[in-house]
């Protein structure tokens, strides 16, 4: 299933963005449903998440890889996850596009879904993920907002 996103940052400098979303306590504090989030190598993190968004609901533990860093530019965002409801595989292209208003964060993702997950159907999940990046997304843009007072 590919899932493509964008969510216009106003006001917000690449740089900024992209300091943001480096940040191990903003991502933990932005992640819908995130328990934990902890270091393990450079760029790999392990998470635990707890959604309950329409038909997903479940625990999912699994591990977060930021590769091909292109700071300010882009990165590939690498996730593993296992739960109760299935299994999810996803590899994320996360470009950042300075813009008149500010920056547009573009994410092309291709996602594997197993178990119960995959016989809801591609519609079911992909507006699932639509939810579940929408919010995150929301949530990011209120912590660059305090990031830029420090």
């Amino acid at each position: 299933m590919n899932i493509e996103y964008s969510y216009s940052f106003k006001g917000v400098s690449r740089e900024l963005l992209w300091k943001t979303l480096q940040n191990k306590e903003v991502l933990q504090r932005a992640l819908p449903g995130c328990q934990s989030f902890e270091e393990a190598g450079e760029n790999v993190f392990n998470a635990e998440l707890g959604l309950n968004i329409g038909p997903i609901k479940g625990r999912f533990t699994g591990v977060v890889r930021q590769v091909d860093m292109q700071e300010p530019e882009a990165y590939r965002l690498l996730l593993e996850g296992k739960g109760k409801p299935g299994e999810i595989d996803a590899d994320a292209k996360m470009s950042l596009e300075e813009s008149d208003e500010g920056t547009l964060l573009t994410c092309c993702a291709e996602v594997k879904v197993t178990g119960i997950l995959a016989s809801m159907g591609q519609r079911v999940m992909g507006g699932v993920a639509k939810v579940i990046l929408g919010q995150f997304f929301k949530d990011i843009q209120k912590e660059t907002k305090e990031i830029a007072k420090l």
